[in-house]
């Protein structure tokens, strides 16, 4: 069990091992975690019993590496072990790739460069940018730049804060599947129930902390309004609050029509003021750059009354 303090302190060089190095460009452990559970889910998704099988086969990839995970953790010296829980946490964050990925979207934008950005973009998102105007490919980048920073970033911070190394694995797997299998179609309905639900279960605290800090680090007033308002209309639970929270911090306006599979949906507005611009993608990273030194000054403050009181 790691002491506030120690978990402070690997959090710090978590993020920092993040910031410089970023995910892996060759051989990702991300790539083989995904291909052995393509193979599990073609294998058990027959359409039969679909749920307790979604179930099992989320066991089946998860539980293993976690559980490895916790036992070297538990067994290893500890200047390797404080190593191994820095690593799976770097693992497990996503925040320089974010920026890589989103960043340069605002920048074709701010070039009027609309291939580029609707090539950028597509990488991102599932809907179909190929006709996608400056304020939809705008408006894109920054609903990632903020639901992501959940996904990516505070959600392993929060369960690292909770478990350490492995906690921050077993969030970064479970929001990983969630994405493979999590979807509302035939194919995934019943199998993927189980991933889709673990992760909201596992992000339903993170997401309201996210929302929490973008709206204390941008418009706050109109942040907490637009959270109270308009979050129940979306979908996803977590993702709600959390782009309706930073949508009003950031004033401007989410949502709308988007085109996924051929087909226009028209999805709940978030926020309120003008839709997103160039600059609004640059000014989405930089309130999710905020909200991560936010989360690190609270661990540490926590850290140094953790220490007072016993000291």
């Amino acid at each position: 069990m790691l002491t506030l303090p120690v978990t402070a302190a690997l959090a710090v060089a978590g993020v920092a091992v993040d910031r410089f190095f970023g995910e892996p460009r060759r051989a990702h452990p991300l790539v083989a975690f995904g291909k052995l559970a393509s193979r599990i889910e073609a294998r058990l998704n027959t359409g039969r019993r679909g749920r307790p099988l979604g179930l099992a086969a989320w066991l089946a990839v998860v539980a293993p590496p976690v559980l490895c995970a916790a036992l070297l953790a538990a067994l290893l010296p500890w200047p390797l072990a404080a190593a191994l829980h820095v690593a799976l946490l770097g693992f497990a964050l996503g925040a320089r790739s974010l920026t890589e990925h989103v960043a340069p979207i605002g920048a074709a934008l701010a070039q009027r460069d609309l291939a580029r950005a609707r090539a950028l973009t597509s990488r991102i998102v599932s809907r179909d940018t190929s006709q996608a105007d400056a304020t939809s490919l705008a408006r894109a980048a920054v609903e990632s730049a903020l639901e992501n920073g959940n996904d990516a970033i505070f959600g392993a911070l929060f369960w690292f804060a909770i478990a350490g190394g492995p906690g921050a694995l077993a969030f970064r797997l479970a929001n990983t599947l969630d994405a493979m299998w999590g979807y509302r179609t035939q194919r995934y309905l019943r199998f993927g129930w189980a991933a889709a639900r673990i992760d909201d279960v596992l992000n339903w605290i993170p997401a309201r902390l996210t929302a929490t800090s973008y709206a204390l680090l941008g418009d706050t007033r109109v942040a907490l309004r637009c959270w109270r308002e308009q979050a129940r209309r979306w979908d996803s639970p977590n993702a709600g609050p959390v782009m309706a929270a930073g949508a009003g911090a950031l004033n401007v306006l989410l949502g709308g029509a988007a085109v996924y599979h051929g087909t226009i949906e028209q999805r709940p507005l978030l926020g309120a003021g003008s839709p997103p611009r160039a600059q609004d993608v640059d000014a989405a990273l930089r309130l999710v750059e905020r909200t991560t030194l936010l989360w690190l000054a609270v661990l540490i403050a926590l850290a140094f009354v953790s220490a007072a009181s016993h000291g």
